[in-house]
């Protein structure tokens, strides 16, 4: 349970908990790099290029590259606000705890619920994404025959993987640093080393084709035969973005884990900023290197895209050169989906800590020898499963719901990985427009990091990008339309709204307000603003 402490604080990170009303219930064994990790490969752009490749390359040509700086830049400003909000509030499950200070109790627990359920349905959608992989290195190794899109095949690896990651994660905050940590060498080869590679076997263009469109924008050239009317930048562009946006987040679960992270109020903003900085410059080297790589020719994105991207690009390689980056691809999706199961039991342990859920007393139970959220970790595990359950359900025709479309053949878990992106979006959002309102009502940054006069404006803009990418994201324009590859028309914003109702419907019937009301003391602010929040 959460209450002002009990014990004598032994550190200053647990004398500023102390003076938030909590006594440490953690182990605060991570130092800068373990932090780092986690929030580096949550990020993990393995993970996202070589799940987004053909995205990008097909709505934006080789010039999709340039578009990476675009989240980059926007969610750096982020990362400077919620730095700075989480050196004054260095408090496991950082935009809870944030918008909760900022504005007051029920704001702060719709921006934790819509964080948590986009960071379960993100560890599904990680799990499940390794599936192909280890189905091809399985074959490769042991002649197996699995077929990656067999429902059952994919429920069965994928429950594997939890849990194993489950387990890893209960045994301490250590093994999950020692995991993420690992999971950055990891990064580091298949990123940096791959495009190594790829130069050393020899690039098929030069650096000009990186600023080529390869004529995408028009719909007879187009290798997903979409169509943008010719437009480049006010067309494509706005779209190929989307597969860079869908990487660039998990920087924020640095913040998660802060009462596990020494020296937190000075690392976790440091930590931040370092994730997102080397992820944007690898994925920058590494998207590069597979576009210059790309076989010669006459239609070198058509070849690409119908030969399946990254693998037919990869498959120039040695063989036994292929299974080792299987092997890379593989690690990088667990250690994504360990980092970010580990950030979301760190957000229900805080949720339940102030007693914001049914349940709050088990959730909120730790470990005495590991002293990590245990009952947290396996319940989160058991809602990813159950929501893996969904790709059993795929329709074989489209289904229509008034003017509603749900497309054919495509599985329900899918649509609901759409809220993994824009619910991330909507959460950050929240809490950037709650960082506003503090503002307002005059509160003072206090911590090691503080944004001075550059707040407000870095505040501002910051807010404005994710408003503007957030509605570039779930904004409906038919199945017909090439933002029908990411959001299938209105499912993503219905998803999003569906989840809002459930929550709705939670928070009616626990009336969490209440309790975590409770939990808003804040020493360090001054009695106006202090009360202003409440």
């Amino acid at each position: 349970m959460s209450s002002t402490a009990a014990n004598v604080p032994t550190s200053d990170d647990d004398t500023r908990l102390a003076a938030l009303g909590y006594r440490p219930q953690l182990n605060r064994v991570l130092g800068l790099f373990a932090n780092f990790a986690v929030a580096f490969t949550y990020l993990s752009p393995m993970v996202g290029i070589y799940s987004l490749f053909v995205l990008g390359v097909g709505t934006g040509g080789p010039a999709y590259v340039w578009l990476t700086w675009v989240p980059v830049a926007g969610m750096l400003l982020v990362a400077l606000v919620f730095g700075e909000l989480a050196s004054h509030y260095p408090v496991a499950g950082a935009l809870y705890q944030y918008s909760k200070f900022s504005v007051g109790p029920r704001y702060g627990w719709f921006v934790g619920w819509f964080y948590g359920i986009a960071l379960l349905i993100t560890v599904a959608a990680v799990d499940t994404g390794v599936v192909s992989y280890v189905t091809a290195l399985g074959h490769n190794w042991f002649g197996w025959s699995f077929d990656p899109t067999d429902h059952l095949t994919i429920l069965v690896i994928t429950v594997c993987l939890l849990l194993i990651q489950t387990t890893l994660n209960i045994t301490g905050a250590t093994v999950m640093g020692r995991v993420a940590q690992f999971g950055v060498y990891v990064e580091i080869v298949g990123t940096l080393g791959i495009a190594i590679i790829l130069a050393i076997n020899g690039f098929h263009h030069g650096p000009g084709f990186l600023f080529s469109t390869q004529h995408v924008q028009d719909a007879a050239s187009n290798p997903l035969g979409l169509d943008f009317g010719g437009h480049w930048l006010t067309g494509a562009a706005l779209i190929a973005v989307l597969a860079p946006v869908y990487i660039f987040y998990g920087f924020e679960s640095a913040g998660d884990i802060s009462e596990e992270t020494r020296d937190a109020g000075r690392q976790v903003p440091r930590a931040m900023r370092w994730a997102l900085i080397w992820g944007g410059v690898s994925s920058f080297i590494l998207i590069a290197s597979l576009l210059l790589a790309m076989p010669s020719g006459k239609n070198p994105v058509g070849q690409t895209v119908d030969g399946g991207g990254v693998p037919f690009i990869l498959g120039q390689l040695p063989s036994w050169l292929q299974d080792l980056l299987l092997l890379l691809i593989i690690f990088a999706f667990f250690s994504c989906g360990t980092s970010v199961q580990g950030a979301g039991s760190r957000l229900v342990f805080s949720y339940a800590r102030d007693g914001a859920l049914p349940g709050s007393a088990f959730l909120s139970a730790v470990h005495r020898r590991f002293r990590t959220p245990v009952n947290a970790l396996v319940v989160g595990s058991v809602i990813t499963a159950l929501f893996v359950l969904l790709v059993f359900a795929s329709p074989d025709h489209d289904v229509k719901f008034g003017f509603v479309t749900y497309p054919a053949n495509t599985n329900v878990l899918v649509s609901l990985v759409s809220f993994g992106v824009s619910g991330i979006y909507l959460s950050f959002l929240l809490t950037v427009i709650g960082a506003i309102v503090a503002r307002r009502r005059g509160w003072l940054a206090e911590g090691s990091f503080r944004l001075g006069r550059w707040a407000w404006p870095v505040t501002l803009v910051a807010a404005g990008y994710l408003g503007l990418m957030l509605l570039n994201v779930v904004l409906p324009t038919g199945l017909s339309s090439p933002r029908g590859y990411f959001n299938l028309d209105w499912i993503t914003l219905l998803v999003m709204l569906a989840v809002t109702a459930v929550g709705v419907l939670v928070f009616l019937f626990a009336r969490p307000a209440r309790t975590v009301g409770r939990h808003l003391g804040d020493a360090d602010q001054p009695s106006g603003a202090a009360r202003a929040a409440r």
